[in-house]
């Protein structure tokens, strides 16, 4: 509930542009899944920009189209989303990527 209220007061100024660190951060799944929905649709119906700071690459693979990839604050990589995290070409990237559970 808190993660909503907050987007909603940021969207009262009719931003062009919103940071997000962590946004389901400490949530359940089923939270998280919803608040994910809603971010998707705000973005999509209000024509956001958005940068997303998260350590969870599948909440970057669903609301990111591009992704930078950080290691000890530099760019390691960047690019389309599905590109880095399909066929990451860093040692670190590639690290990340296979450090994450496949279903």
């Amino acid at each position: 509930m808190q993660q909503r209220l907050q987007i909603a007061r940021n969207l009262v100024s009719s931003p062009r542009l919103v940071f997000m660190d962590e946004p389901t951060g400490g949530l359940d799944v089923s939270v998280q899944a919803r608040l994910l929905d809603l971010l998707r649709g705000l973005v999509r119906e209000l024509d956001l920009a958005v940068v997303i700071v998260t350590h969870d690459l599948a909440v970057a693979r669903l609301l990111a189209d591009r992704l930078m990839v950080m290691r000890r604050s530099h760019v390691v990589e960047a690019g389309l989303t599905d590109q880095i995290l399909d066929d990451p070409q860093h040692p670190y990237s590639q690290l990340l990527v296979s450090s994450v559970l496949q279903p």
